[in-house]
C-alpha cells in the first residue's frame, strides 16, 4: 500500500513539474494531437528526475538505466471517441534538430500509477528546437498513424 501511494505521488510530481516546466511554450508549442482517430500526447522531462531511484525500483532500470544529460520522452495515446488508453501499440520516435541530433528508438511501455504510457531516453544536446516524430502502429491496422511535434528547453 505504501509504495503504491509512493508512486502515485512521484507521479504527480512528474507531471505537475512537466507542466510547470512546459508552461512558458504552451502558446507556441502543441504537446497533444489527434490524427486519424487517435489522441496524442507528449512530454519531455529532464532524465535526472528519474536517475534518483534505486536500481531495484522500476523507475531506475527502465530502458536500460539513465545517463546524465538525457531527456525522457513519454508518450501517452488514447482513443479519441472513446477516451480509452491505447496499452497496446508500438511507438516509436525519431527525434531530430540542434547540433545534427538524429535519433529513432522504440518508446517501451511503462505503467505509471495504473496509466500505461510509452517512454525511452534520448541525448540531445543544445536548446533545440527539436521535430520529434511519433509513429505508432496500432493492433490490427496496416497504416501506422504518424504525428509530429516541436519542443525546445526553455
Amino acid at each position: 500500500m505504501r509504495q503504491s501511494i509512493t508512486r502515485k505521488l512521484w507521479a504527480i510530481g512528474v507531471v505537475s513539474f512537466w507542466l510547470a516546466s512546459t508552461g512558458a511554450h504552451a502558446a507556441e508549442l502543441s504537446y497533444s494531437q489527434v490524427v486519424d482517430g487517435v489522441a496524442v500526447y507528449f512530454g519531455m522531462l529532464p532524465a535526472e528526475l528519474v536517475r534518483g531511484h534505486p536500481r531495484e525500483h522500476p523507475e531506475g532500470v527502465m530502458h536500460g538505466g539513465v545517463s546524465v544529460g538525457e531527456s525522457h520522452l513519454t508518450v501517452a495515446v488514447f482513443d479519441d471517441k472513446t477516451g480509452r488508453r491505447i496499452a497496446d501499440a508500438e511507438v516509436t520516435a525519431h527525434i531530430t534538430g540542434d547540433r545534427g541530433l538524429n535519433a529513432q528508438k522504440r518508446l517501451d511501455l511503462m505503467v505509471i500509477a495504473g496509466s500505461a504510457i510509452y517512454g525511452n531516453y534520448f541525448s540531445m544536446p543544445g536548446s533545440g528546437p527539436y521535430r520529434i516524430d511519433v509513429s505508432i502502429r496500432l493492433p490490427g491496422k496496416v497504416r501506422e498513424v504518424r504525428a509530429v511535434f516541436t519542443w525546445a528547453r526553455s
